[in-house]
């Protein structure tokens, strides 16, 4: 097998030639994209999907409460639910940051999840009964059995045939070294059906899909079966925020990126994302960017924006 440094160099040249323009461009499968940015940003609000996050080069530190996580070519970022934080990003335009950004296919890792456990447990490496914290938020190294994976994913993403037979499988197998990786009992701990953890990821999604409604917190607390105490402190434990808050995140974020990707103004933007009022829209918007609808639009466009499909030859 190739050493670390190796492969590092050859996901960084493969990276840079699938992405050369800002921002982040898309590959044949449309939940894996590739990230450039040539500029460094200071730390400033953001929403990650489930996702596993890869950089090849230059380095990212997230935010979570009181949490900070480093992720650079040693590190990679898992993130297995929605969910709104603060980042920044060291890049210049002779070292630009560059990366993998694999969306998480949430049954697909459910069940790679649940099949890794069982067979754990029928080997006794792990008790039926042991106790693992969940973690939805992590950062930890890229070992090179998973370097050499991502490597291979992005050798096929490079012909359109390799891309359609070949590529789904490699992120399985992707898939698979993370959840057997340094944190992965902590990751299939939260993907574990059951748990208070994976009832709050379910209200998660509901709130991500639903984001346009009118989202009631005693009504998802309801549906979570929980109580709205114990609703509201598990919520936190696992996002650092309230509902409310959360909500009120999404739907911004929703609609930085309408405007920034589908052109819509602030006015459309806001209803869309289920605002009635645009002047609370653009106050609460300052708020949590700094900036006005407009000014974070022009400011964020080349960071956001997501460019055709690369890499097919």
């Amino acid at each position: 097998m190739q050493n670390k440094d190796d492969i590092n160099q050859q996901l960084a040249a493969m990276v840079a030639t699938m992405a050369q323009q800002e921002g982040f461009t898309a590959s044949a499968l449309d939940y894996v994209h590739f990230m450039r940015s040539e500029q460094a940003y200071s730390r400033t609000p953001v929403m990650y999907e489930p996702c596993i996050c890869i950089i090849v080069q230059g380095r990212k530190r997230a935010y979570l409460g009181e949490a900070i996580y480093t992720y650079d070519a040693r590190q990679y970022l898992v993130v297995s639910a929605p969910m709104p934080f603060e980042a920044d990003t060291e890049a210049s335009p002779e070292q630009p940051m560059l990366g993998i950004h694999l969306g998480i296919q949430q049954t697909l890792a459910a069940e790679l999840a649940l099949a890794v456990q069982e067979a754990q447990q029928l080997q006794a490496d792990v008790p039926a009964n042991a106790t693992i914290t969940p973690t939805f938020m992590y950062a930890t190294q890229v070992d090179d059995t998973l370097a050499a994976a991502v490597l291979r994913l992005l050798q096929a993403l490079a012909s359109p045939l390799e891309a359609r037979i070949l590529a789904p499988a490699i992120v399985r197998e992707i898939y698979f070294r993370i959840l057997m990786g340094e944190q992965g009992a902590a990751m299939r701990a939260a993907l574990s059906q059951g748990s208070h953890f994976q009832k709050i990821t379910r209200a998660l999604r509901k709130i991500h899909d639903g984001f346009s409604d009118k989202l009631d917190v005693d009504s998802l607390a309801r549906e979570s079966g929980m109580s709205l105490p114990a609703f509201h402190l598990h919520f936190k434990q696992v996002t650092s925020t309230t509902p409310i808050q959360y909500i009120k995140a999404m739907r911004l974020h929703k609609a930085r990126l309408l405007m920034i990707r589908s052109g819509m103004n602030a006015y459309t933007a806001s209803n869309t994302v289920g605002y009635e009022s645009s002047s609370q829209f653009s106050r609460e918007f300052k708020r949590l960017f700094g900036r006005s609808p407009l000014e974070e639009v022009r400011q964020m466009r080349s960071v956001l924006r997501m460019h055709e499909v690369a890499g097919l030859s």
